[in-house]
């Protein structure tokens, strides 16, 4: 696989731009250098007329000819734009000898840097590459994000560019100094630049200056959901992008991290059943620690936080310390692995009632209500219990529930790599270890798990195989012991 492209943007005012053709598409490509202040030399042995008007007005120069190797001579770049692959190949040839940036139109191969699709808002620019491999797809992102992107972020670019001095000059600490650019760009200043109202921008602009520039610390908890970064609230993506400092739990996606502001600290905490590699009390400090140091913490927590996520000792402990914070919902695992194995939590036919349970609360496993827990016609979903399904098995059963009552065990829930492991209760302990389930798991039980194999969704894990055996089981008129395995 080939590996990621650099973006950069390149100044080439004043520098040189071999351009080697004379067509149509060679006119585009010059039209674009002579926007950004290069020197450009066509060459080429004719000109379409537009290429050879701006020759003629000394806007660029003409090398006529076939190609030759000395027109790379003090080039910064090459764009090779012939409709001949011949001399597009030997454009590149020579360009990599001399250690040229060269990009060759319509053949990725031989380009060493490529021209993205753009979108600008006067100094602003989005750049839309994708490596060559799909310049119809990157096409059909710009007209997307041309229709999106306010008209009026240019002008707002252009003005916080003229407040830039007066803004480092009063809020000196970095952290400080984005919180009040941030205010600018979502407050009443941007809503004035975008109806033309200049005196009000300035006010705005006034009134920012009058605030307070020490730093100010805060704590902003968010729950990531279970691992697809599209189920990342909009409010919690716009958190990651205000974050100086990350503490996130191990099993938060590196598709989710990679969505927080690029030149954000990040600190994984974690903890995980029979290991803890950092306390809760610890993760207390390092979040009031970095709050005092004036900086803006994201608690990135799987799921939801206030769901067994011990976000509400973390409030009490921010609050202890009068440390300002705010907290941001996230889907919680039952929701999601419910709905990516195609199981609903709740049925008018099969469960009126959900209820969430953990298998490693604090005060054991053992203080739970299993009488209630073994009532019919509900649903249970049990975090973290992988390690205790034979006792949360002989308990329940213990306690009345059917030792038919379907289960789902769904592994990865929402990730590329889910996994949905189907089976009775009298066989939950067993089934999960032939299959060899890993936490993340959720432990879904009731009727409703035994919808799965209808439910299941296009984009959901299919199903893998049936052995022979639960062949035999699903013909039988009651297959209340049925079990397969969904695989992504």
């Amino acid at each position: 696989m080939p590996s990621p492209l650099f973006p950069v943007f390149l100044d080439l005012a004043g520098r040189r731009v071999l351009l080697v053709g004379g067509g149509v598409v060679a006119r585009r490509k010059a039209e674009a250098l002579l926007e950004a202040g290069a020197d450009v030399v066509v060459g080429a042995p004719a000109l379409v007329p537009e290429l050879a008007g701006a020759v003629a007005e000394g806007r660029l120069a003409h090398r006529p000819g076939p190609f030759h190797p000395g027109w790379l001579d003090g080039a910064w770049l090459v764009i090779a734009a012939t409709d001949d692959p011949e001399v597009n190949a030997a454009v590149a040839r020579e360009a990599e000898a001399r250690r040229v940036w060269v990009n060759v139109v319509d053949d990725a191969p031989r380009c060493t840097f490529q021209v993205p699709a753009r979108v600008e808002r006067g100094p602003l620019q989005v750049a839309i590459s994708s490596r060559g491999e799909a310049p119809m797809l990157a096409r059909w992102l710009r007209e997307r994000l041309e229709t999106e992107l306010d008209p009026a972020l240019g002008e707002l670019a252009k003005w916080l560019g003229a407040k830039r001095e007066a803004l480092r000059t009063r809020f000196p600490e970095t952290a400080r100094r984005r919180q009040v650019i941030e205010t600018l760009i979502r407050g009443p200043a941007a809503d004035a630049l975008r109806k033309g109202d200049f005196a009000g921008a300035e006010a705005a602009f006034a009134a920012a200056l009058g605030q307070d520039a020490t730093p100010r610390g805060r704590v902003i908890l968010v729950g990531a959901g279970p691992g697809d970064p599209g189920l990342l609230t909009l409010r919690g993506l716009r958190a990651l992008n205000q974050a100086d400092v990350v503490l996130h739990d191990r099993l938060v996606s590196r598709e989710v991290l990679a969505l927080a502001r690029r030149d954000a600290e990040t600190i994984e905490v974690a903890k995980e059943a029979g290991t803890h590699h950092t306390t809760q009390q610890r993760i207390h400090e390092l979040l009031i620690e970095h709050a005092r140091a004036g900086k803006t913490v994201v608690r990135l927590k799987g799921g939801d936080p206030f769901v067994f996520g011990r976000g509400g000792e973390e409030l009490e402990a921010l609050r202890g310390e009068g440390i300002p914070y705010e907290v941001v919902p996230g889907i919680t695992a039952a929701v999601a692995c419910g709905a990516y194995a195609g199981i609903p939590l709740t049925h008018r036919d099969h469960a009126q009632s959900v209820r969430l349970v953990t298998a490693h609360c604090r005060n054991s496993i053992d203080t739970l209500d299993w009488a209630a827990l073994a009532q019919e016609r509900q649903t249970l979903a049990v975090y973290m219990g992988v390690q205790g399904l034979d006792t949360i098995r002989d308990r329940l059963i213990a306690h009345g529930r059917a030792p038919a009552t379907p289960f789902a065990l769904v592994e990865n829930g929402s990730r590329a790599n889910q996994r949905v492991v189907l089976g009775t209760l009298a066989n939950l302990p067993e089934r999960a270890l032939a299959e060899n389930v890993r936490s993340p798991a959720l432990l879904i039980l009731g009727e409703v798990a035994g919808l799965a194999t209808e439910l299941h969704w296009f984009g959901s894990p299919p199903i893998d195989a049936v052995s022979p055996t639960l062949a035999a089981t699903l013909s039988s008129p009651s297959p209340t012991t049925a079990a397969l395995t969904l695989a992504a």
